[in-house]
């Protein structure tokens, strides 16, 4: 499958964003767009890809479940070598696409084909099942992470993830009453939804920047 790409934000930036998609949004979703215009915005090149079960989603019409993460893999890995080799290269996605890209990190990271990793709204365990934990590979990672994850995100809250045994090399940055994309409620919290993203843009900024 040739690989297509959905750009944001300036082509001379320092630092390049690689974002794969959720389990079941597409990279044009409005989550993924709000997030890559609001990190675009803050001076990085934001590079959206599909996986092949959502391309094929948009190209038939029929609706193939998303495969276990590590089936994704492979494709994971051909997004990055069909980009090339930008200056610095930071890799990740929302939710899924996110994990899938936390599973090939170390390898990458370790091969100097990437600075980082950044999660927005990690998947720590299916909705409704904590007992079902996706961290193991959390607890030895050794590339640098950034996750951006909402309070009340239903895939992992803080009070869930902090009792969770994560690598050193893991940053949360945390969204008060924040969901899975980051949305609050705002007469609770007092946020707004563009506050959380503008926030969560400058953040990566400062991270990768770091790096």
């Amino acid at each position: 499958m040739t690989q297509s790409y959905l750009i944001t934000g300036p082509d001379d930036a320092r630092v390049t964003l690689l974002m794969a998609h959720g389990a079941g949004g597409a990279m044009d979703s409005a989550a993924m767009t709000r997030a890559a215009d609001a990190i675009g915005g803050a001076g990085l090149r934001v590079v959206r890809f599909e996986f092949g079960y959502m391309a094929e989603r948009r190209s038939s019409g029929r609706r193939p479940p998303a495969p276990k993460a590590e089936r994704l893999i492979s494709e994971y890995l051909a997004a990055v070598d069909a980009l090339g080799a930008p200056p610095r290269l930071i890799i990740g996605g929302k939710s899924m696409g996110g994990r899938v890209a936390s599973m090939v990190a170390d390898d990458l990271f370790r091969a100097g084909r990437i600075a980082g990793l950044f999660c927005l709204g990690y998947p720590f365990h299916p909705i409704g099942k904590p007992e079902q934990l996706r961290t193991a590979h959390l607890r030895h990672l050794s590339t640098s992470t950034l996750i951006c994850q909402g309070t009340r995100d239903p895939f992992g809250t803080r009070d869930e993830v902090a009792g969770y045994r994560l690598a050193e090399t893991i940053e949360i940055a945390w969204f008060e009453d924040g969901d899975h994309d980051l949305t609050p409620r705002k007469t609770i919290s007092g946020f707004s939804a563009g506050d959380h993203l503008a926030t969560m843009a400058a953040r990566v900024a400062g991270w990768s920047s770091a790096l």
